[in-house]
């Protein structure tokens, strides 16, 4: 899925443009910059990919962009609505690879989670995606059209999308720091007035720790940010988010800090923290991410474990997660506990796994340990 201008015969997907390329493709053109504006909102505001409507625009150049470019958007080939309310929809991505997108409704706000990349390469023990292996990253037109087919599917309802959509997250399929420049670009389209015109504070970025660009990310952008921490200290951290081995959590509390200083603003990050029955869940986990996380501006939110087949992990109990917050909140920390959304139809926190051709084939090595009962972490 082409993003940018080319010499080549294939089409440009204006989709995937952000507001700086779509100037710059309009001036390729020989046309003025305001028609970058013009073409953001009819794709993104109106939801209009047909040339021939866009009618503040001469026939000629309308003409003209027929001929070089297209409005390209995502194959949807499955769309399920759960008992709460909870969309999820499946699509169908350039090689045949699928990718999951939720949106979770709640009384003030509407929060879409979006997904980055075909599959994932970081193999957290306890997410399903992480089971499917990787295939690709997400160009910023199949990124940016996961929020353009919810937006419009509130709008073809007949409802007003104003308010629908009201907060976006980084948090589905992928790690987004490893598709950093496509990501970008798509959350500056989010963020645009002339498309979504979303907050900056309610367009968060979720990482597992990939240090240098947390660094580079805080110099070009000023989203929100969340780190998907699951353990208080390294020894559980290497087994259960295996980057840590790389970027410890000294590193990682470090680049939170200094990513956070460079905000306009006083903004806490959000500390991921998933539950796992005996793993990380005692009463001695939370004294030491109670004390680990008195040198971050955060809130933490607690997310009890969503079970997939064969994970080898299990739910704790709501005592065991209470205990747990009352914990933190007594040592003087901000915490929240996600509430399950979407499980009846697979869309809960940790179980998007769409149908992902995996290059690295860790699906077929973890499928064989499951049927061998072996051990279910894949190195």
């Amino acid at each position: 899925m082409s993003d940018t201008p080319s010499a080549s015969t294939e089409k440009v997907n204006l989709l995937g443009l952000s507001p700086a390329k779509m100037a710059d493709f309009f001036a390729s053109l020989g046309e003025k910059p305001f028609r970058a504006q013009q073409m953001l909102k009819w794709i993104h505001q109106y939801g209009e990919s047909d040339f021939n409507n866009m009618t503040n625009m001469s026939k000629a150049l309308r003409a003209k962009l027929a001929d070089v470019c297209e409005i390209r958007l995502p194959e949807v080939i499955y769309h399920d609505i759960s008992n709460d309310g909870t969309q999820k929809w499946v699509m169908r991505m350039d090689g045949g690879s699928a990718i999951e997108t939720v949106y979770i409704p709640e009384k003030e706000r509407g929060t879409l989670c979006v997904s980055s990349q075909i599959g994932c390469a970081l193999d957290c023990s306890f997410c399903s995606t992480g089971k499917q292996g990787f295939n690709r990253d997400l160009s910023v037109a199949e990124i940016i059209g996961q929020v353009y087919v919810a937006a419009m599917s509130f709008h073809q309802q007949g409802e007003k999308r104003a308010g629908r959509i009201t907060n976006v997250v980084m948090m589905g399929m992928g790690e987004p720091l490893l598709n950093y420049d496509n990501v970008v670009d798509a959350m500056r389209l989010m963020m645009d007035d002339f498309c979504y015109g979303l907050s900056k504070r309610r367009v968060t970025l979720s990482t597992s720790g990939v240090v240098p660009m947390m660094d580079k990310l805080g110099d070009d952008i000023d989203v929100s940010l969340a780190v998907s921490l699951h353990a208080p200290n390294d020894e559980l951290r290497n087994e259960l988010v295996p980057i840590n081995k790389k970027y410890p959590l000294e590193q990682l509390i470090a680049a939170t800090n200094r990513y956070l200083q460079k905000l306009p603003d006083k903004r806490k990050a959000t500390i991921e923290y998933t539950m796992m029955e005996g793993v990380n869940d005692s009463l001695e986990h939370a004294e030491q991410l109670a004390e680990l996380m008195k040198q971050v501006p955060c809130k933490i939110n607690l997310i009890p474990f969503n079970p997939f087949p064969n994970s080898g992990y299990k739910r704790p109990s709501n005592n065991r997660v209470y205990r747990f917050r009352d914990h933190l909140i007594n040592a003087g920390h901000v915490v929240t506990i996600r509430s399950t959304r979407g499980d009846d139809i697979d869309a809960a926190c940790g179980q998007l796994v769409g149908r992902v051709a995996d290059r690295t084939r860790r699906s077929e090595r973890y499928i064989k340990a499951v049927q061998l009962d072996q051990p279910t972490r894949i190195q």
